[in-house]
């Protein structure tokens, strides 16, 4: 601890030095100035109004001295860099044309010929240098002169040297102020950042490459106004739609500060926090980062938060009533989980994350000397705790996506539960985003064995609720986005079904005449993962699917667009393969279909050619002769 204390002092010593050896050296040049317009003998005029403007230059270098060496740490420097390295230009071209006019011999004086539009260049410079730093003084001390807003708060004014772009001088004034002015004019100052990158993609960049990062995670750490982190969560959100950009972020140390933050602060920076955490959680360099902080866990306590208190109550009313249904599987669970949830085997920072859990009746009270109570928490008005959940579960479902860690992670806490319950009760956005999480993890446990056993075994209470909603959503839901999510989820689950469990395939096959092409066609391509003789239970899943009808709406899928004609024939051979003796198959004349179809449509799907032409054969051959 002390090697990094000493690390870090001796790097703010060097930083120190820095600015004041840049600052120093245009001083130097002006002492220099100032002697060659006393020796000068042409144009003694103009070299004096030369030198007066050079002194006011120089009484402003030596104010921006005093201040970066009084306030090294917490200055914002990178307007100074770049007005220091104009001023030094400006100066040396002074100092250049000023020497020309002091006694020399005849022959330099013929040779270095000065005329009076050469002062007029230099005059014209050096008062744009004078502008700069009169724009930067008022910067770094708080003091508007230009039309500002006055104060600490940011300086609206423009310097000379953004006169081309005037975007740049409201950066850096809004930078400086989220960085070193009083908290009301950061917080402005931060929702300046937050507008300007909502603009364009443009501003985005110039507030990163200007090192506005720092200083928004610093407000969004402090914790010392709601208003204030709010501000900073938003405009770093909106600066997070680029994989540069986020991985900036999150090589400031940004994801640690945000896992705190969304653990120990009232729930209106809560959602903007855990909206921030889906915004980066789209890049797997901040998805990878999070995962390693452990967030899952408390967005999970947070999704959680009155979710199961009504199944208590209803548990004391008729517990008998509730043996079989879905209520029985929260209350049943109820305490085993409660102990588990407090030992998470995902990750080594298991004590923040069951202090997470304890949010619900305390709210990270180190930053604010005793937290939130569950009271405060519980008297939020509704709509703030359904705004939080839907930003939570968007964030859980961005974390979840392509990742089977994550997903991992969510089925190791009482995550699918959860997300279960808010499917069942809760509608709109925060259906869809609990709905799509549960589709990235369905997704997960299909191409990973372990997870699909895990997670998903056949008497594992969280699976079979996951499963209830999934087939309700199907049944029930008009939505044809919820559907789509809801049969991509069942097709993913197909390995785990026992051939006994003919209920997922009736609902499946209802959705093969949905109006909706989409739902149709997802539809069509569950099924085929049942069918399919990748799946061990191949013969008596395509048996039911047969049973239930199927048949006959395939049939109209090769009449449609060419990626519902792709899958509905390939669902078509699986079940001429696996049921070819069916009389259901016949009657629908599928031989007929399948020698009909048009096998340049699969031209360059050489597997398909020879999966149609072994159902074809299939059908051709009596059953007895395959035997």
């Amino acid at each position: 601890m002390e090697m990094v204390v000493a690390a870090a002092a001796a790097a703010l010593e060097v930083e120190e030095k820095r600015l004041e050896d840049e600052l120093s050296y245009p001083i130097v040049l002006s002492d220099r100035i100032r002697k060659a317009v006393s020796e000068a003998v042409l144009f003694k005029a103009e070299c004096t109004e030369v030198g007066k403007q050079v002194d006011r230059l120089s009484t402003m270098l030596r104010s921006a001295v005093r201040t970066a060496t009084i306030s090294a740490a917490q200055i914002y420097d990178r307007p100074l860099h770049r007005i220091s390295v104009d001023v030094t230009r400006n100066l040396n071209r002074a100092l250049t044309l000023v020497n020309k006019c002091r006694r020399r011999s005849f022959f330099h004086r013929v040779v270095n010929i000065v005329g009076a539009a050469d002062f007029r260049k230099i005059f014209s410079l050096l008062d744009a240098s004078i502008g700069d730093m009169r724009w930067l003084l008022s910067i770094l001390d708080g003091d508007d002169d230009g039309g500002g807003k006055g104060g600490c708060g940011p300086v609206l004014s423009l310097p000379p040297i953004a006169s081309n772009d005037p975007i740049l001088s409201w950066v850096w004034s809004f930078i400086a102020t989220v960085q070193m002015g009083q908290l009301s004019d950061r917080i402005e100052a931060a929702n300046e950042l937050a507008a300007l990158a909502q603009d364009n993609d443009r501003n985005k960049k110039m507030i990163v490459e200007e090192g506005g990062i720092p200083p928004l995670l610093k407000l969004l750490k402090e914790g010392s106004s709601s208003d204030a982190q709010i501000a900073a969560a938003s405009a770093l959100y909106y600066l997070s739609n680029d994989e540069d950009r986020v991985r900036r972020i999150v090589g400031y140390v940004g994801v640690p500060l945000i896992v705190q933050v969304l653990t120990d602060s009232p729930m209106r920076v809560q959602i903007n926090v855990a909206n921030l955490i889906a915004r980066m959680a789209e890049y797997d360099v901040a998805k990878e980062e999070f995962a390693r902080e452990n967030v899952i866990g408390p967005l999970v306590s947070l999704l959680s938060f009155e979710t199961f208190d009504d199944e208590f109550d209803h548990k004391r009313v008729n517990s008998q009533s509730c043996t079989q249904s879905f209520h029985s599987i929260v209350q049943i669970n109820k305490e085993k989980e409660k102990k588990e949830w407090r030992d998470y085997p995902i990750g080594s920072n298991k004590h923040r994350l069951s202090s997470s859990y304890s949010s619900f009746s305390s709210e990270g009270g180190s930053s604010r000397g005793g937290g939130h109570t569950r009271k405060e928490r519980e008297n939020e008005s509704p709509e703030v705790k359904t705004e939080l959940k839907i930003s939570c579960a968007k964030a859980l479902w961005m974390l979840a996506k392509d990742s089977i860690s994550n997903s991992r992670r969510i089925t190791e806490t009482k995550g699918l539960l959860c997300l279960a319950k808010l499917i069942e009760k809760e509608k709109g956005e925060l259906q869809k985003n609990c709905l799509m999480a549960i589709m990235e993890i369905t997704s997960a446990a299909e191409s990973n064995p372990d997870l699909r056993r895990s997670a998903f075994k056949t008497n594992s209470p969280p699976a079979k609720a996951v499963v209830e909603q999934l087939l309700r959503v199907i049944k029930e839901s008009s939505d044809p986005t919820l559907q789509t999510a809801a049969v991509k989820s069942i097709g993913s689950l197909s390995r785990t079904f026992p051939a006994k469990e003919t209920r997922v395939i009736c609902p499946l096959v209802d959705q093969l005449n949905n109006k909706d092409p989409e739902v149709a066609t997802e539809a069509a391509i569950a099924l085929g993962k049942f069918a399919s003789s990748e799946n061990f239970l191949c013969h008596e899943h395509s048996k039911a699917i047969i049973e239930f009808n199927g048949v006959l709406p395939l049939l109209r899928f090769l009449r449609v667009s060419e990626r519902a004609q792709v899958h509905g024939l390939t669902l078509l051979c699986y079940l001429a393969i696996n049921g070819s003796d069916n009389e259901a198959l016949e009657q629908a004349r599928v031989l007929t279909a399948l020698e009909g179809v048009d096998r340049a449509v699969f031209a360059q799907q050489p597997e398909r050619r020879e999966l149609i032409a072994k159902a074809i054969y299939h059908l051709r051959t009596p059953l007895g002769s395959l035997a």
